[in-house]
């Protein structure tokens, strides 16, 4: 079967492409595929990485005809790997940039929470933890990234009540870094992963470790 992610690797940045041909939905193919792609751009020695959506969209979060489907055992498996990937880019070694190319929801806007620069595509998109809104309680690795990531003042109304946020305000509460043009915005991905790619790769990895293996640490006292 075809991965739903594609590799590629350019000047010491690998890029994974996310393109499911539809919601982009974070299927356990969806997350294999992105956990390959870690590996290789790993082997690569890649320097930092950039994860994207096509045009008009990163991710619509979990495969709704998963959950609300009979197979328990897949339910299971989606929720295990998605909450594994999450833990594994809020704790990469390699710098990790998100390239936001428009909506974001559900463990879609929870990818935005683990990466480390976030750039968001301005237009009509929104992006946020839409859970509570379609019937799901979020995940306890949820709310605690939620919580290190997002504005506090903010996040009741983000968690809690399913809010939903255009690019601009999304970066103002936490979930995006930056927001761009579309003629503006692969420059401006190139730019930051550039940047990222620089800085030296072990100190990098462990003060991004110090900073946030408090974070896991909350997470796995709560049993998740």
């Amino acid at each position: 079967m075809t991965s739903p992610v594609v590799y590629s690797l350019t000047d010491r940045i690998a890029t994974l492409q996310m393109d499911d041909g539809k919601a982009n939905a974070m299927a356990p193919a969806m997350s294999a595929g992105l956990n390959a792609g870690l590996d290789r751009a790993a082997a690569d020695g890649a320097r930092a990485v950039v994860i994207r959506g096509r045009s008009g969209l990163l991710s619509g979060g979990f495969d709704l005809k998963i959950i609300r489907g009979d197979d328990e055992a897949l339910k299971a498996k989606m929720r295990e790997d998605g909450m594994m990937l999450l833990k594994r880019l809020y704790l990469s070694p390699q710098p990790i940039v998100f390239a936001v190319t428009g909506h974001a929801v559900a463990m879609g806007a929870l990818l935005l929470l683990a990466g480390d620069v976030r750039i968001g595509t301005a237009g009509d998109f929104r992006i946020g933890l839409n859970e509570v809104g379609i019937g799901l309680s979020l995940p306890i690795a949820g709310i605690e990234l939620a919580r290190d990531r997002l504005l506090p003042t903010e996040l009741s109304r983000a968690v809690i009540n399913a809010q939903l946020y255009r690019p601009d305000e999304a970066a103002a509460i936490g979930y995006l870094d930056q927001v761009a043009k579309a003629d503006a915005f692969d420059e401006r991905v190139r730019q930051a992963a550039a940047a990222l790619a620089e800085l030296d790769p072990e100190a990098f990895a462990e003060t991004k470790r110090r900073v946030r293996q408090p974070t896991l640490d909350r997470i796995a006292a709560r049993g998740a």
